[in-house]
């Protein structure tokens, strides 16, 4: 891609679907940064201020926005004909603990510059993350994330692997990991 190419999409506006449709989804403070075009005419995968949306080709949504904080994973597959992402949602399942759902795959005709707002908008959300071991197997993952309209980091507990919530020493041992933690922030 020349210069001038690479210039010019920097600045494009989005296609008129796109704009249309985070407009139709009634928040007036919602911007698009970026999006990319998936393969087949199936519309765009869209990066706005508040998270990811995928917009069909008549500019209908897809499926619902997915906050930048609710992002676990997002990885980014280039090729030689576009890309793909494949974007792991977190959902909370009890307070403050949150479950990687399935992992949902985009492939992408021309990613645009959505690869680079993805990543800069979901290292944004996380302030701090610490991984640690659970008695047995596996590990819990410790994350304070950014959510809109918080002042406070909101630390919330993602085991790697589903059987080790149900296991009650697990879930004993996460819960004094995220104590230690929290009494550690809070001013003496």
């Amino acid at each position: 891609m020349s210069l001038l190419d690479g210039l010019r999409r920097r600045f494009a506006r989005a296609p008129e679907p796109v704009r249309a449709a985070v407009q139709a989804a009634g928040d007036p403070d919602e911007d698009v940064l970026a999006w990319g075009t998936l393969v087949r005419d199936e519309g765009w995968l869209v990066a706005t201020s508040r998270g990811l949306r995928v917009v069909g080709p008549a500019g209908e949504e897809s499926a619902a926005l997915l906050p930048w904080h609710r992002v676990g994973h997002a990885r980014w597959a280039a090729t030689a004909d576009g890309g793909s992402f494949t974007v792991t949602p977190l959902e909370e399942v009890e307070p403050g603990v949150q479950a990687r759902m399935p992992a949902r795959r985009h492939a992408l005709a021309d990613p645009g510059e959505l690869p680079t707002v993805v990543r800069r908008r979901v290292d944004e959300t996380v302030v701090d993350s610490r991984r640690h071991p659970l008695p047995g197997r596996g590990s819990v993952l410790l994350v304070a994330r950014r959510l809109p309209g918080q002042a406070a980091r909101e630390w919330t507990v993602v085991f790697d692997q589903e059987a080790d919530r149900a296991d009650q020493g697990a879930r004993e041992e996460a819960r004094r990991r995220l104590a230690e933690v929290l009494d550690a922030e809070r001013p003496d």
